[in-house]
């Protein structure tokens, strides 16, 4: 069940060779696997331990998910060789040098291995509905903190992958050959020290001859900069003005923000879906298809524009940050028809629908039946049945936006019912305008070679399950999934269709039928157990707070065992809004008791779980208030860890 562990390794050794010109520098690289670690992995020097679940797998109990997960980790681990361990941190205040930079590493090696643009979309997805709402609520803090009360709690998001988007974005500023010249330096330079920020910047500024404190300023300021755009198309002297201005929202500890310099990558699209070229450019920095914004206020003219252009802003997302731009409907849909950076055209969809889910949680708020655009809807048609684009991008782009980002996107007052009421409302449109398409593509995807890995193969199954959901939702049966089930030769397969049963037909014969059958066939494999609990927790609606109840009590649960906690209490508290956002607070009364139990014996998983709740002042007043009581209940416990106290106290301060 190692063996895609050992390509994985044999590979990341390979690239890192090659991409970095970083060898191994020791007789033996060893590796050990445990089920009870509170984290993914460490890079202990030589012999590095991991969760084994990002070592152990094979068709019959992994996922194409645990598949790529396995690949990331083994090669994260093993970059720290340099990159981290050779070269180390000279104090706690550097972490995000460390993990940052190896993220970014391992991100690329990944994007290397499968598709680009897919993982790039499945990073920026991840970074939004992980470190962006870390960094807009009461736990936000700089990449590079300046202070802690208890280190654990700084493996976070903004350490992780924020500090990866900060190294990517020196790569966009100065370029991949420059950007290679300063890793290079850095390497040369700092090979057996323990180093600072300062010293990686100064790499950079060397070979560059680049004053970069400005980017570096990303690494001492928290929050999540917005950036707001107006677009003007002068036609008579064909000119297109960009009027950009950057802000910063106060957050805990600093009211005033300093300027970034913020690169944004753009293009300007004719008619004819063909780039424009300006025949000159003014106010700002502008160099191989990035803006460099320094500034508060930039007024950005493109002279020599012969037609209305399009402008793509933020291709690849190229900064960590918001936009606010009012950019019309049928231009983002043209782009989604037509930008040639797949991120873009993916961000670009996925902007027009979360637009329209906004709208539509007003109107369920109000008692209305949401209402969505026939071209919004055409153009999920259209990109189902573009077979020019890889599987992998077409059941991203087919996946609507998440509950938690449109939460995210309303910003307050929100209501976690009205926002699933508005999503299952788009699917069903959609489900329903295509089901005779939707059910022949999936049909079409079916397997008849042996199981591979690989990300085409895996990129089809992508494809098919999405296709399988939506084709069951249009059926409003169960049936289709069942046989699914039944079908399956794989994990991905069969998961996706458990799923599918216990999300869509919970309490179904079929979905009790599948459930019983998974537990049975798997009860003595603790890794795909774990799925059979998370496939519970996630399961919307009222009904699922008494089922999360009941699944403690089940033989296979323990207080003991970090990965059977997240898959189930962890699962239920960041990965089911309406079940664990109740009204009467019964959810965050659940975790109250979690996290109380598991502080006395395990207060780094405790301290984790309960960062669940970190967006609760989004909530509408009833929410809110239940929230509220439920974290005062934790602080008054006097016996709480140091791990737990600091994150209670800082959700409520």
């Amino acid at each position: 069940m190692a063996d895609y562990a050992m390509d994985s390794l044999k590979r990341s050794m390979a690239w890192d060779e090659e991409r970095f010109g970083r060898e191994y520098d020791l007789d033996i690289f060893m590796i050990v696997a445990v089920s009870s670690l509170n984290m993914g992995a460490m890079e202990n020097k030589g012999l590095n331990v991991f969760n084994d679940k990002y070592v152990l797998a094979d068709p019959e109990t992994a996922t194409d998910t645990d598949f790529a997960g396995i690949e990331a980790v083994i090669a994260h681990e093993y970059f720290h060789n340099w990159t981290g361990n050779r070269i180390t941190c000279r104090d706690w205040f550097q972490l995000c040098l460390k993990e940052g930079l190896t993220v970014y590493r391992d991100h690329e090696f990944s994007a290397d291995q499968r598709s680009r643009a897919v993982k790039r979309i499945a990073e920026v997805r991840g970074l939004k509905a992980n470190q962006f709402p870390e960094d807009q609520g009461p736990l936000a803090h700089p990449p590079r903190p300046r202070k802690y009360r208890e280190i654990n709690n700084f493996y976070t998001s903004t350490v992780y992958e924020k500090g990866s988007e900060i190294v990517r974005m020196f790569a966009t500023v100065l370029g991949q050959d420059l950007f290679r010249k300063g890793m290079d330096l850095y390497f040369e330079r700092h090979d057996g020290q323990a180093v600072t920020i300062e010293d990686f910047v100064k790499c950079f500024e060397k070979v560059s001859g680049r004053d970069l404190s400005q980017l570096e300023q990303w690494y001492h300021q928290a929050g999540t900069p917005n950036l707001t755009v107006n677009a003007t198309w002068e036609r008579t002297e064909k000119r297109l003005v960009l009027e950009i201005e950057q802000s910063s929202k106060a957050t805990p500890g600093e009211s005033r923000k300093k300027l970034l310099h913020i690169p944004v990558a753009f293009a300007l699209f004719g008619t004819d879906g063909k780039e424009l070229n300006a025949a000159s450019a003014e106010g700002a920095q502008i160099d191989n298809g990035v803006i460099h914004l320094r500034k508060k206020n930039h007024r950005i003219v493109f002279e020599g524009i012969k037609e209305r252009p399009i402008a793509s802003l933020l291709r690849g997302f190229s900064a960590p940050v918001t936009m606010s731009f009012e950019q019309k409907q049928e231009d983002q849909l043209f782009l989604a028809r037509h930008e040639s950076d797949l991120f873009s055209r993916w961000q670009a969809l996925s902007n027009v629908a979360t637009a329209a889910l906004i709208a539509a949680t007003k109107s369920a708020r109000g008692g209305q039946a949401p209402a969505f655009d026939d071209a919004l809807i055409t153009a999920f048609g259209e990109i189902a049945a573009d077979e020019r684009l890889e599987p992998a991008f077409r059941a991203l782009a087919l996946t609507l936006p998440m509950e938690g980002d449109i939460a995210r996107e309303i910003g307050s007052n929100v209501d976690p019912d009205a926002i699933f009421d508005a999503r299952q409302a788009l699917q069903a449109r959609i489900a329903a305008s295509f089901k005779t398409a939707f059910e022949k593509q999936n049909s079409g995807l079916e397997e008849s070679a042996q199981f591979s890995p690989d990300a085409a193969s895996a990129g089809r199954r992508a494809l098919k399950n999405v296709l399988l959901d939506y084709a069951a939702l249009a059926q409003k049966s169960a049936a289709l999934p069942a046989s699914h089930y039944s079908a399956a030769t794989n994990m991905t397969d069969r998961f996706a269709a458990l799923a599918i049963l216990v999300h869509r037909f919970s309490g179904s014969v079929e979905a009790n039928d599948a459930l019983a059958h998974f537990e049975a066939r798997f009860a003595d494999i603790p890794l795909v157990m774990d799925k059979w609990f998370g496939a519970q927790a996630t399961a919307p609606g009222v009904n699922a707070l008494a089922s999360v109840r009941g699944l403690m009590t089940h033989k296979g649960f323990s207080f003991d065992n970090p990965n059977r906690m997240r898959a189930l209490i962890g699962a239920f508290s960041t990965s089911n809004p309406t079940g664990f956002n109740r009204a009467d607070g019964g959810g965050y009364q659940l975790l109250t008791e979690s996290v109380l139990k598991i502080d006395r014996q395990n207060p780094q998983t405790a301290a984790r779980l309960l960062t669940a709740m970190r967006s609760w002042r989004s909530l509408e007043a009833v929410r809110k208030a239940k929230a509220r009581e439920a974290l005062s209940l934790i602080a008054q416990e006097k016996s709480l860890s140091t791990d737990v106290r600091d994150i209670v106290e800082r959700m409520l301060a």
